[in-house]
């Protein structure tokens, strides 16, 4: 096997700062009733995604939630241990691994158009998180689904607002840096 592109620490070092990302931007906090607070996280999340496509992007994620489970204080409202991975957010954690890999494979390998990043963090930022979230809420709450949703829709815009920042913001970069949209592709020589 050859690699086409750059070493693995240099990937290491975009997941980590990744991870990173989407931890500082939890500090950004909007607490609701219902145990699933508004944070900045999300943004974060579209972010790795759309750059890091969808074989980086899980890994940043799971790096957060890795060193959420050993008790660390990285997700909104400085939460941390196995508790968030049983309580309301639950779901969505969980969709925020789903969702960079849609992400990543809408945006694919090639130049990322407004238009694509826009849909890829729509898709895979909201609608593939509350997928996960939304049934996984209801559950740990005893709220049935229908109310569960409805009362979700509190989050869609500030979502929504989080997918034009990060489209706008993967177009800039692009543009200003484009080498941080190189794809690792391992290729069978």
């Amino acid at each position: 096997m050859t690699s086409t592109s750059r070493p693995w620490g240099a990937d290491a070092a975009r997941i980590a700062v990744f991870a990173a990302l989407i931890i500082a931007l939890g500090l950004v906090i909007v607490p609701l009733p219902g145990g699933v607070p508004i944070t900045a996280q999300t943004l974060g999340v579209m972010l790795a995604g759309l750059i890091l496509g969808p074989r980086l992007a899980p890994l940043s994620v799971l790096v957060v939630l890795a060193l959420a489970a050993v008790g660390l204080p990285v997700l909104a409202g400085g939460r941390g241990g196995l508790g968030v991975f049983v309580g309301p957010s639950a779901g969505y954690l969980l969709g925020w691994v789903a969702g960079v890999v849609v992400i990543g494979l809408i945006v694919g390998a090639r130049r990322v158009t407004w238009w694509r990043a826009g849909l890829a963090a729509v898709l895979g930022g909201i609608v593939v998180v509350y997928l996960f979230g939304i049934p996984v809420q209801a559950l740990v709450t005893g709220v049935p689904l229908g109310p569960t949703a409805l009362s979700s829709l509190a989050f869609l815009p500030g979502d929504l607002l989080k997918a034009v920042v990060a489209t706008v913001l993967c177009v800039a970069l692009q543009r200003a840096y484009p080498r941080a949209f190189r794809r690792t592709a391992v290729r069978v020589a």
